[in-house]
């Protein structure tokens, strides 16, 4: 089992930076792939960004690509994402997951563990 545990959402300027982190306990951290998934009012869950094991490789959405960052510290059992010159439409609530598969994912079927999510509001 793992447990995966969100932080650093709020309420941020359009423009403005934030930094999400999501603390991981239970089974081995570094043996998993994992991704950060947000959820907008009204719409489906959707992908954002995932980095493999190892931190060599990551994809995000085409929405996000110049702005996000994914990044994780295996050390420390702690994704990041980086999210920089933010705008209304990021707004949604954002969930880290971890997938035992090889490889980045952009899928949600291929994640076998979820957060409990973290808001996000970007002012207009």
């Amino acid at each position: 089992q793992v447990q995966l545990v969100e932080s650093g959402g709020g309420l941020v300027q359009a423009g403005g930076s934030l930094r999400l982190s999501c603390a991981a306990s239970g089974r081995t951290f570094s043996s998993y792939a994992m991704g950060w998934f947000r959820q907008a009012p009204g719409k489906s869950r959707e992908f954002v960004a995932t980095i493999m094991w190892s931190g060599i490789s990551t994809d995000y959405a085409d929405s996000v690509k110049g702005r996000f960052t994914i990044s994780r510290d295996n050390a420390k059992n702690t994704v990041y994402l980086q999210m920089n010159s933010l705008k209304p439409e990021d707004t949604a609530i954002y969930y880290c997951a971890a997938s035992l598969r090889i490889g980045v994912q952009k899928e949600e079927e291929k994640y076998d563990y979820w957060g409990q999510g973290t808001q996000v509001t970007v002012s207009s």
